[in-house]
């Protein structure tokens, strides 16, 4: 057989961006016999459901893949969630040294390179120090890696000042989009912030000394971008996605499948909003009187936010008859359910589901893609604006809900999206032909997200690609 060859992989340690990880890593040692991972793992010290959530990954991969815990690290957050990220995954270089170190000292497998988050790119250092290539796991789309990679380079070739942009009607063209970009309204809160522009800007320059970069797309969903991205400068692109986690999320348990299972197909309108997405009392009674009013049948993940400048994970309420519209949940006990988090991908997969009311986070989007599940935008913070925009303008994947709501994780929002407003785009996810016109654009992709993994198509093929460029150094 050949040689054993050794990847080590460095997510950072958000949900969003450690469960796609780990998926690739999967698909990898599937994939070529040769290949050995060893994940990384990071922990912040503000979520408490890590170590179940590591415990529950750790328990499905395969011998081939290992995971080294590192000490758990106490880090003061700074200014903005953004900038406390990136100084946070920073101050792990020593021990995540230390922990390459011991890896290629024993020699066998043979260290081929380090695949590192997006928001890992102090790490690089780490590779060229071991002599071996760094590689870039990038969560989102295309497009937005596009958009990265040009605000960079206005900002050190062209010395525009991004932060500039907020509060204008600037619209910019972007090589990755089809369509201007309202800069103010789509581009990330950070963006418009100097030290997190300064951060958010710099991480693309530092892509561009890798070796390539694994997107988690396919080329028949972003085309376009897929093929700008070449002329921004990348190196080594790899469309490698849908890679999602859709087979190890246990069924058992869930209560609420057996309610979906009593309701017509395609009835149901689904709101949920990420890991990071809650509402207060104010928006939560909003939402309330909305689905009351539309009458459509609904499954609702409301989950708490943490007080204003705690730097938390939400969590469930309690008792969410505490923060809803007196007697709303008597009254709706026929027609919807609401629970605190959601096993999401069940839930979608359901054929009751007719719409989902989501924030746009990438895996969620790409979950949607995969099942064929309409969406009706509602972003909230980091890149969900942009994939907002993504998804309706540029795709026609998505209706306009609510594209300008932002909350800060930190400081949380003083926006509030009214009944009347939530109602109406309930309607739009669910009723007449543009809705229908959008279900059958819907189903179209999500089989082409299908045949790019398998045998033969586009992800299938560039991941093969990686694997040569990894296995030949």
């Amino acid at each position: 057989m050949s040689a054993k060859i050794e990847l080590v992989f460095i997510p950072c340690p958000g949900p969003g961006h450690l469960v796609s990880m780990v998926e690739m890593a999967k698909l990898l040692v599937d994939r070529d016999g040769r290949l050995f991972i060893t994940v990384l793992i990071m922990k912040f010290p503000f979520n408490s459901e890590i170590d179940s959530h590591i415990e529950s990954l750790t328990a499905s991969v395969p011998a081939r893949i290992r995971f080294v815990l590192l000490p758990r690290r106490s880090h003061s957050p700074r200014t903005s969630f953004f900038a406390f990220v990136y100084h946070f995954m920073e101050s792990y270089k020593a021990d995540l040294r230390e922990a390459v170190a011991e890896l290629s000292a024993h020699g066998s497998p043979r260290l081929a390179g380090l695949v590192l988050d997006m928001f890992c790119t102090s790490m690089i250092d780490v590779a060229v120090e071991f002599g071996v290539p760094s590689y870039i796991f990038f969560p989102s789309g295309a497009a937005f890696l596009g958009v990265m990679l040009h605000l960079q380079s206005l900002r050190d070739e062209q010395h525009m000042d991004p932060t500039r942009l907020k509060g204008s009607d600037a619209e910019l063209d972007f090589p990755s989009l089809a369509n201007p970009l309202p800069a103010a309204k789509f581009l990330p809160s950070e963006v418009f912030m100097e030290e997190d522009c300064w951060i958010f800007l710099d991480l693309p320059l530092r892509y561009r000394e890798t070796k390539g970069i694994l997107v988690n797309t396919f080329a028949e969903l972003e085309p376009h971008a897929v093929e700008a991205l070449a002329s921004l400068g990348a190196p080594a692109v790899y469309s490698v996605g849908p890679i999602l986690n859709i087979t190890d999320e246990s069924k058992k348990g869930f209560e609420i499948l057996d309610w979906l299972d009593q309701q017509p197909d395609a009835s149901v309108v689904f709101l949920c909003f990420g890991s990071g997405g809650c509402f207060d009392e104010h928006q939560a009674k909003e939402i309330a009187y909305a689905l009351e009013r539309s009458r459509y049948r609904f499954l609702w993940s409301l989950r708490q936010p943490p007080a204003k400048g705690k730097l938390e994970a939400p969590r469930d309420y309690a008792d969410p008859a505490e923060v809803l519209p007196q007697g709303f949940l008597n009254r709706t006990a026929g027609v919807g359910r609401v629970i605190g988090w959601a096993p999401q991908v069940a839930i979608l997969a359901h054929p009751a589901i007719g719409g989902f009311v989501s924030h746009c986070g990438w895996n969620s989007t790409l979950e949607s893609i995969w099942f064929g599940m309409p969406v009706a935008a509602w972003p909230q913070y980091a890149e969900q604006h942009f994939n907002a925009f993504h998804l309706v303008v540029e795709l026609g994947l998505a209706a306009e809900f609510k594209m300008d709501y932002r909350r800060d994780l930190v400081k949380g929002s003083d926006d509030v999206v009214m009944a009347n407003e939530i109602e109406r785009g309930i309607r739009k996810l669910m009723e007449g032909e543009e809705a229908r016109e959008r279900r059958k654009k819907v189903k179209e992709v999500s089989e082409k997200s299908r045949k790019a993994l398998m045998e033969g198509g586009s992800s299938y093929l560039s991941l093969a690609r990686f694997i040569e460029d990894v296995c030949s150094q």
